[in-house]
């Protein structure tokens, strides 16, 4: 026996091969429509950290209360296992990042298996195998088939530390650094492999709209990202170089445009750059897109306002972004406020061309932008016969009357760059010709394996000089194999489908079951994944469904994104030095006590602090639940069949003054049972697990204070124990054992109850209400040994005038009131009350009836007996002296105490 009242170890170990030998987690191929439960699968990275420990507690509790309920569920676990710190780890190590990576992963694995986490280990993959990248090179030539991949040269993210590309998504905050390394991010050009996910950027837009399941924080992340933009683009002719296309959302602004700017990679801009010093110096010296201010430099050029006439001067400037729009753009320093601190900094007219809104019968005054620009919609003034138009309509009348204009759309979303310049990652299944270009390596020869790994700079597969050369599969000719690999987001995009048939050999993914079994029912990650793993995999999905027959374009219902885990405010982190080991905590408190703390602390997505002291506290609670289970088991009368632990209320409640207390247990039971199972189904399982915490204190309690019925004392420790076991299953399954229970408590129904939550709430606050109001008195009054407590319940006539208070709106409620003649009849009395009402009147909420009130009260009594060892005497109105009774109210009835 541990301190903690029992030895967790034995337990632990003793449950964890009960369910190996029962196979209790594994999911049969012909089940219909499972119930699938997943969190986002880990890098393994060596060991497990407070984050993976909160993620896939909450997966697991949520999969072991679904199959309890009585679902099938499928629950699996495997590897994200190509990445670049494994590369970096074998080449530090002078090893090969494959046995790295699958120490890692037996690592992992004996901890999750430590930790109590149900998966099915029949179902687990790890992307760096060929088994399972051979269906991402699949994947790749059937997008490729499709007209979804694309190979051209492009401006890249660089990351000069990790020597490889990175995607948009992947370079992070306003200094853009690499999401791996915190290296700034240097832009190079490359011919490069993409992803036209941009092909389905309305379809990924629109149908976030239908995502209800998901968190909107996360909804709105990915429509930023795409970032549609409906607006206008027009032409302006620069002298020269003939008409030049830019977008616009602000066509109502063309009036007030002062100045032309340019993208410095803008086919003119580099025609520029090699006839103008200036402009050459500026792109290759002073151009900065990531800048605190706009930049810029004059060409001498002029651009035509389509809608004037007028010459604006033109600029090459670093805020115009060729991959933004159409890398030129029409400036409207009054209307813009990037526009406007350029033109501050260059001494361009500022022209004020809309005006807000005027009061009616007034003429639109033109803004102030002198010190900064005013972009709101308003009424336009100073543009010839649109002045006095809203911008809306004029909008519209403007892209209709301008000869060059046309409607268009802009997105932020760009093409998923895929090619990586590493190793470790999925080598694209492409062979260069010098005759027949860029081939497809065959079906049949799928998988492309990676060779052996060699330790140099740069890109180790350039350097496996037998690997990349082969031939034409085409022609026959001498051909080189394509050396970059597939970014690993590429893995994750639809792993959640190989799960379904992990060992198939002929495709990647039973179509047939994976109709059945997706989408993922409930999904647990990372917010920090909202923009690349979650809309890839939406992408991913989307394109199955149009060309491999998946009848599902979503992969998710629901998702969660949990909160991560800190110390003392902050991140856990090995370079903060401020890790709290899942392994320590497991051998010295045990895998139940750090579940039970990590989901009782807060909701799963909210951050939360962890604190030693909350833990020992935890690993008391379920010591002191042992403990009451071994007494209760060791004194137990005979169990009667009829009184086994059911869900159903006891028909026989034993008789006397048990009988009343025992009826408040069995009530706070059912209210336990009901409430809980609902948090559960919320994922709250803060929550549920308080509430299963108050009803163990009960119980508690219950067993102090009077003999307990043995059959209601059965039932809430039951309950208890269920209620419990998703979180705690080692010690829910030793529990369930000593009740005397068959079988395992993971395979056990879930407790049932029906019951009013609002009637629950209302008789639980009046309890508490009045046992604090009896605290109060006490303590004020210096009431050492209380001899007699009287409860008394209000009048109904109160209860009427409350109903009333808080249906009405009516200025005089009191004069409302006095329209009642059983309420008028009071005087004084109803007076007084009418004022404490219309005081209050804002947080007035409903009570129990003065029936149900003292009924509560009544089943209640025993609990202020023995917390202040005196008789306590439930009063009904129409029994109390007025004295007394004038204090009664709705909720909150008169305490009087004998000294």
């Amino acid at each position: 026996m541990s301190d903690a009242g029992y030895d967790h170890a034995t337990v632990e170990r003793r449950w964890q091969e009960a369910w190996d030998e029962a196979d209790a987690y594994r999911t049969p191929d012909d089940v219909e429509d499972p119930t699938y439960v997943l969190g986002m699968y880990p890098y393994p990275s060596g060991k497990l950290h407070m984050g993976h420990v909160r993620n896939y507690t909450i997966t697991d509790a949520y999969a072991r209360f679904r199959r309890m309920c009585g679902d099938e569920v499928l629950h699996p676990m495997g590897w994200d296992a190509f990445g670049l710190p494994a590369e970096n780890a074998a080449k530090e190590r002078d090893t090969n990042p494959r046995d790295w990576t699958f120490d890692c992963i037996d690592t992992m694995r004996d901890q999750m298996e430590a930790m109590g986490f149900g998966y099915d280990w029949d179902r687990e993959i790890a992307t760096c195998t060929p088994e399972y990248y051979q269906w991402n090179q699949w994947l790749f030539e059937r997008f490729h088939e499709e007209g979804l991949v694309e190979r051209r040269d492009a401006e890249v993210n660089w990351c000069p530390h990790c020597e490889t590309v990175l995607a948009d998504e992947q370079v992070e905050g306003e200094a853009e650094l690499c999401w791996r390394c915190d290296t700034p991010v240097e832009q190079r050009e490359l011919e490069q492999w993409f992803l036209k996910i941009t092909e389905y950027a309305d379809e990924l837009l629109d149908a976030i709209d239908d995502l209800e399941g998901w968190p909107n924080s996360v909804r709105q992340m990915q429509r930023n990202w795409i970032g549609r933009q409906y607006g206008t683009e027009l032409q302006f002719d620069i002298e020269d170089h003939g008409p030049v296309t830019a977008f616009t959302t602000r066509v109502d602004t063309v009036y007030g445009a002062t100045f032309f700017a340019l993208a410095p990679d803008h086919p003119i801009s580099e025609e520029l750059a090699e006839q103008d010093d200036d402009v050459r110096r500026f792109i290759e010296e002073v151009a900065d897109p990531d800048g605190d201010e706009p930049n810029g430099v004059e060409t001498g050029l002029t651009a035509t306002n389509p809608v004037t006439g007028e010459e604006i001067p033109v600029y090459v400037a670093d805020f115009v972004l060729s991959d933004v729009g159409t890398g030129a753009l029409m400036a409207v320093p009054a209307h813009d406020e990037r526009d406007h601190a350029f033109a501050e900094k260059k001494g361009i007219e500022i022209r004020p061309v809309i005006a807000p809104e005027p009061d009616d019968g007034e003429e639109p005054a033109a803004p102030d932008v002198e010190d900064e620009a005013f972009t709101e919609d308003g009424v336009l003034i100073d543009s010839d016969d649109y002045s006095g138009l809203d911008s809306e309509t004029a909008r519209e009348r403007l892209t209709a009357d301008i000869e060059s204009a046309e409607e268009a759309k802009q997105y932020q979303l760009r093409d998923w760059g895929i090619s990586r310049q590493r190793y470790w990652g999925t080598p694209i299944p492409v062979i260069h010709c010098d005759e027949c270009g860029p081939v497809m390596v065959p079906e049949d020869d799928l998988p492309v394996e990676l060779p052996e790994f060699i330790n140099t700079t740069g890109n180790p597969l350039d350097a496996a000089e037998e690997w990349k050369q082969t031939t034409c599969p085409d022609c026959g000719a001498d051909a080189t194999r394509e050396t970059d690999t597939m970014d690993t987001f590429v893995d994750s995009s639809w792993y959640f489908l190989r799960y379904v048939s992990p060992g198939l050999e002929e495709t990647p993914f039973d179509r047939e079951q994976a109709n059945d079994w997706m989408p993922v029912d409930q999904y647990v990650g990372g917010i920090e994944h909202a923009v690349m793993h979650l809309l890839y995999s939406r992408f991913f999905t989307k394109v199955l469904a149009d060309h491999e027959d998946l009848e599902h374009r979503e992969p998710f219902t629901n998702l969660l994104a949990q909160g991560m885990v800190q110390l003392e405010g902050e991140k856990m982190s090995k370079s903060k030095g401020n890790v709290v080991s899942p392994q320590r905590i497991v051998e010295e408190y045990g895998a139940d006590t750090a579940r039970l703390f990590m989901m009782q602390a807060a909701q799963p997505e909210r951050d939360f602090d962890w604190r030693e002291e909350g833990v020992r506290s935890t690993n008391a609670f379920l010591g002191r639940l042992k403990e009451m289970v071994e007494e209760f088991v060791a004194g137990a009368a005979p169990r009667a069949a009829e009184e086994a632990s059911g869900d159903e209320p006891r028909a026989n409640a034993p008789a006397g003054d048990d009988d009343s207390i025992a009826n408040y247990v069995e009530s706070e039971i059912d209210a336990t049972i009901a409430i809980a199972t609902d948090e559960y189904d919320d994922l709250t399982f803060n929550r549920a697990l308080r509430e299963t915490q108050d009803l163990t204190r009960t119980l508690r309690q219950y067993v102090d204070y009077a003999e307990p019925h043995a059959g209601t004392l059965e039932r809430g420790l039951s309950a208890v124990v269920r209620l419990l076991a998703p979180v705690v299953p080692h010690l829910a399954e030793e529990l369930w054992d000593e009740l005397g229970n068959d079988g395992l408590v993971v395979d056990a129904a879930w407790p049932t109850a029906e019951v009013d939550r609002d009637h629950v709430a209302k008789r639980r606050r009046l309890v508490e209400n009045t046992r604090e109001d009896v605290r109060d008195i006490v303590e004020v009054a210096g009431i050492e040994d209380p001899q007699a407590i009287d409860v008394v319940v209000a009048p109904e006539w109160k209860y009427d005038a409350l109903g009333i208070a808080i249906e009405s709106d009516a200025d005089n409620l009191i004069g409302e009131l006095m329209q009642e003649s059983h309420i008028r009849e009071q005087g004084d009395a109803a007076a007084d009350y009418g004022q404490d009402l219309q005081a209050e009147r804002e947080a007035l909420s409903m009570t129990l009836s003065p029936e149900a009130e003292y009924e509560a009260l009544e089943a209640a009594a025993w609990l202020i007996e023995r917390e202040f060892e005196a008789p306590v005497t439930v009063v009904a109105a129409e029994e109390a002296p007025d004295a007394v009774l004038k204090n009664a109210a709705p909720g909150r009835p008169a305490i009087e105490i004998e000294d």
